[in-house]
């Protein structure tokens, strides 16, 4: 029955949706609603010190009869002095067996009453998964919310967008049942929000229903892939980069088409995050060839939905100070001695680099959520993503983050016409007889005339992009310069899939301070030559 009511429910929705009468006014009403949205999220980003207090003093309020708020006084918490006094940084070690018990249906363990659903994180390759609350609170006050304000910003700059008036694609995960507690449910966030879609959004998404929450990636991209062909006027898209390029080439090579705009002229905007679109960026212009596209770049994690490009095309990034998160930040160079003194989000300097921690709706308390930041503005407060605080290569104190390689490469493509697919990069230790290095592994979409001449020229950019690489590298005396190996294409999406991390937010590592997954794909091309 409640299947059939769901499916008499959107039958009616798609019904009115074809009809050209609805869709004008559809579009002219949620844009109207996303006028006052921006005007009220223009309001908070005036009262940002504000907000983030009266944030803290409620979350505390609210979790303080949890068997973590009373553990920690919640109750006496009366300022962020205390809060950060009294309540340690935590990773998530250290918060996972509070997570489990909620798995296993504790109630008020990090945050009120019993959570049933969790966000599965699985952003490296690593074969551990992290489980993240999502309360009703934050699926709805951060997730969703993030979602509708960066629609808000989008139509701020484009008022003729027309979202409302065609389709669009989002590349979600899938849902699955805890084996130890099948009432708990688990997913990609991506998955959770698809799920709890409202049946007036569903008309303006494709694939189906049923398509989107697959749990075989690969058929996923097939029935996908069916779906789209069929579609005649798509105007979004959004996903992670990588497994939207598999899906793209795949209907290209279906339909015969040389670009995504002979078969949608319409295509508009695509809303991407999970990494960064520096290394991408150069195949999506070849596949939507057009100056007017816009690229709308959102930070939103398992743990939360944090940011969103200021301007379309921007790489600065809005923090959002009004999302049921509040936000503090450890310098990276005290991370990386392990001292955890963080500061709130009216401390920060512009150009430092930080490990960002979070205290959230969903019961996550002063948790280090593994990116990193930079500031570039605090009125308003603008960050860039600079990489993880586990991904990074320092194995000779050069420490060298993700934003930096991405640079690096990007402006050796640049001069080398060149186009990457995927990329990662570790340590060469030093030897008896050798000094040590980087070893970058590299699978070109498009591979430059010469990979020396590329090395050359990318070890030059990242000497610029990082001065204690540079200083490293003078005159050759401490690090040898970077070495490229090519590999096949396909290489690293078939080593996800020989790890069963196909899909969803399954990420390629870009920079490891060991050689755990450089080997690996190593004996992996080796095995498969």
């Amino acid at each position: 029955m409640c299947r059939s009511f769901i499916d008499h429910y959107d039958y009616i929705y798609r019904a009115l949706f074809n009809s050209r009468m609805i869709k004008p006014i559809i579009n002219s009403s949620i844009s109207a609603y996303l006028r006052w949205r921006y005007s009220r999220l223009q309001r908070s980003l005036k009262t940002v010190d504000y907000t983030q207090e009266t944030l803290l003093r409620k979350l505390l309020q609210t979790a303080q009869q949890t068997s973590f708020g009373r553990n920690y006084s919640f109750r006496k918490l009366k300022s962020y002095e205390q809060f950060s006094t009294e309540v340690p940084v935590f990773e998530y070690d250290e918060l996972k067996p509070f997570i489990r018990e909620m798995m296993h249906g504790g109630k008020d363990i990090l945050w009120n009453g019993r959570v049933n659903w969790f966000s599965k994180s699985a952003g490296t390759t690593s074969d551990k998964s992290k489980f993240i609350p999502v309360t009703r609170e934050n699926l709805f006050g951060n997730h969703i919310k993030g979602s509708w304000d960066t629609l808000a910003i989008m139509y701020h700059h484009n008022p003729n967008l027309g979202l409302f008036s065609s389709k669009s694609l989002v590349m979600g995960g899938s849902i699955s049942q805890y084996p130890s507690y099948p009432t708990t449910q688990y997913g990609d966030i991506s998955a959770i929000m698809i799920h709890h879609m409202p049946g007036i959004g569903r008309p303006f998404y494709v694939p189906s229903f049923e398509v989107a929450l697959m749990a075989d990636w690969e058929e996923k991209i097939k029935h996908t892939a069916n779906e789209l062909i069929n579609e005649k006027d798509m105007v979004m898209f959004g996903g992670v980069p990588t497994w939207n390029l598999v899906l793209f080439k795949r209907i290209l090579e279906m339909t015969g088409a040389n670009n995504l705009l002979e078969l949608w002229p319409n295509l508009s905007a695509y809303i991407h995050g999970g990494v960064s679109f520096e290394p991408y960026k150069a195949q999506f212009q070849q596949l939507i060839p057009s100056d007017d596209f816009t690229y709308v770049e959102v930070y939103n994690a398992s743990e939360g939905y944090f940011a969103v490009s200021h301007s379309p095309g921007s790489k600065d990034l809005l923090l959002l100070p009004d999302n049921g998160t509040f936000y503090e930040f450890i310098p990276m160079k005290k991370y990386l001695m392990g001292q955890m003194n963080a500061v709130p989000l009216a401390d920060v300097k512009i150009g430092e680099n930080y490990a960002m921690v979070v205290s959230t709706n969903s019961g996550l308390w002063r948790y280090i959520i593994g990116d990193t930041v930079e500031f570039t503005s605090t009125s308003p407060h603008l960050i860039r993503i600079t990489g993880r605080t586990k991904q990074f290569v320092n194995a000779f104190g050069e420490e060298v983050m993700v934003a930096n390689t991405d640079e690096a490469l990007s402006r050796a493509c640049q001069k080398h016409n060149a186009i990457v697919q995927e990329y990662t990069v570790a340590p060469i230790y030093f030897g008896i007889n050798s000094k040590g290095g980087h070893q970058w592994i590299i699978e070109f979409e498009k591979r430059p005339e010469s990979i020396e001449r590329f090395s050359c020229d990318l070890d030059r950019f990242l000497q610029e992009a990082n001065s204690d690489y540079e200083a490293k590298r003078s005159l050759d005396l401490a690090l040898k310069p970077l070495h490229v190996m090519d590999v096949p294409k396909g290489t690293f999406v078939n080593w996800l899939k020989s790890k069963g991390k196909i899909g969803g937010q399954n990420k390629v590592p870009r920079l490891s301070n060991h050689r755990k997954f450089v080997d690996e794909i190593i004996g992996f091309v080796q095995q498969a030559g």
